[in-house]
């Protein structure tokens, strides 16, 4: 039996550093026709559902990972990743022509620019995914944005049956929907996972006008008896539960490396504790500690 099995996109990501990529401005400042070469290379595996099962993993939990791998010479160094970093990827679906491939830009200071080519994915929960999910006690469901809501709330109605938890994170182009559209699917998860702006997007609000430490930011119909986390960089994170709200600061960091992936990895230990223990503010406190983590090295896990 599993603890996670994490649904979610899983792309090579390839990491480039040095001093001939000059930023100012906030951008990257890179000529038509130029050639730059770095004296940093980084290699890893990224995408939503990659990250939050390893990061799952390496609290010490079983889990698996779903998503599309394409079958092309990057397939093995996935396939060898993931299971270097415990994470079974026997449910993947092995694909020809699909790549999820990310360049990935760093500043001396941790800021990054991602390039990504994704084959587009329109259909990915199938008949045969559903008939093996119910063995994992908990499921996350990743941003999927091309993937359309009525496979998703089919999906959660299996969960749901099966009495699994259900973990999700919407991004921003499913927050932007109408509460109408997003009602099905928010009434069949247990734990939504957002950041800041998210969530603004999501209740239809300015974000700068948003009092987050107040339990009436989420007093919805759609979250009553459900937990709400929202993850907001360096002014930390706030969760909501039976009428209560709970913040947790930032954890300071003297130097970011990198920022790839670290809201990911705040989800994973969110998760891997919550597992183990249920409780919203020691999830919380862990999953700002594996964020710092993430976020002084390169890679997003």
């Amino acid at each position: 039996m599993l603890d996670l099995i994490a649904i979610g996109n899983i792309s090579i990501d390839l990491y480039f550093k040095g001093d001939s990529l000059t930023f100012a401005d906030n951008r990257f400042q890179l000529a038509v026709g130029g050639k730059y070469f770095c004296n940093y290379f980084f290699e890893g595996v990224g995408g939503g559902g990659a990250n939050v099962a390893i990061g799952v993993s390496k609290h010490g939990l079983k889990t698996a990972v779903y998503g599309k791998i394409g079958n092309n010479p990057f397939k093995n160094i996935i396939v060898e990743k993931l299971r270097s970093n415990g994470v079974s990827s026997d449910l993947c679906q092995i694909e020809d022509n699909y790549f999820n491939v990310s360049s990935i830009l760093l500043t001396a200071g941790g800021e990054r620019t991602i390039i990504n080519y994704n084959t587009p994915h329109q259909h990915m929960i199938n008949d045969e995914l559903l008939s093996k999910l119910s063995n994992s006690k908990f499921v996350y469901l990743g941003n999927l944005p091309d993937v359309s809501l009525t496979e998703k709330e089919k999906l959660l109605s299996v969960l749901k049956k099966n009495q699994q938890t259900t973990i999700a994170n919407l991004g921003v182009k499913d927050c932007r929907r109408d509460f109408e559209q997003l009602s099905g699917f928010l009434k069949k998860i247990d734990i939504l996972i957002i950041n800041g702006y998210e969530f603004a997007e999501l209740v239809k609000k300015p974000y700068e006008k948003i009092d987050f430490r107040k339990y009436q930011t989420v007093a919805a119909d759609f979250f009553e008896g459900k937990i709400v986390v929202i993850t907001d960089g360096e002014k930390g994170s706030y969760g909501y539960a039976d009428n209560r709200a709970f913040f947790q600061k930032a954890i300071k960091l003297e130097k970011v490396t990198d920022t790839t992936g670290a809201g990911d990895a705040y989800t994973a230990a969110f998760i891997s504790e919550f597992i183990a223990s249920g409780d919203i503010k020691k999830s919380m406190l862990k999953g700002s500690n594996y964020a710092v983590k993430i976020l002084s090295k390169i890679g997003a896990n």
